[in-house]
């Protein structure tokens, strides 16, 4: 898979919580498989949303200076910010597919940073917005993707 692959919050999030082993363990491989192959991208939007989840909503909650710590990390994937082409992306994908805002901007992310995939849980799985398709990372493995 040499294809970039945009990674929701709900993917970091479950790579953290343990009360799913599962979907630890499906979340946990594909940001190894992404991490090795560098092909991983996210937004600051994801970031921001990993950081208060995994700080003030998940039981038990990851340690601050640990969640800094992943944060910091991440910034390697060179997160993109919501830019003037993101807003109106997103206002766009949220008129035509009806999603909420929050969803049309990650979807505007992923566009806006070149991604073949969008990995979350959700959204539909399969879902062609123009050339990105939306996979879910609990039914799909790093290896199905070309």
């Amino acid at each position: 898979m040499s294809a970039k692959v945009f990674v929701d919050t709900n993917v970091l999030v479950y790579c953290w919580d343990a009360s799913v082993p599962e979907k630890q363990a499906r979340a946990t491989a594909w940001m190894a498989a992404l991490w090795e192959r560098r092909t991983g991208r996210l937004s600051y939007q994801v970031l921001q949303e990993f950081y208060v989840t995994v700080t003030a909503k998940l039981k038990p909650g990851l340690d601050i200076n640990a969640a800094r710590r992943d944060v910091r990390d991440l910034l390697a994937w060179k997160p993109l910010p919501v830019d003037s082409r993101v807003l109106e992306g997103a206002w766009l994908l949220q008129d035509r597919y009806g999603v909420s805002w929050w969803d049309a901007l990650i979807m505007a992310a992923a566009q806006a940073a070149g991604c073949r995939y969008l990995l979350s849980e959700d959204f539909q799985a399969g879902m062609k917005v123009s050339d990105l398709m939306m996979i879910n990372p609990f039914r799909t493995s790093p290896a199905d993707l070309q």
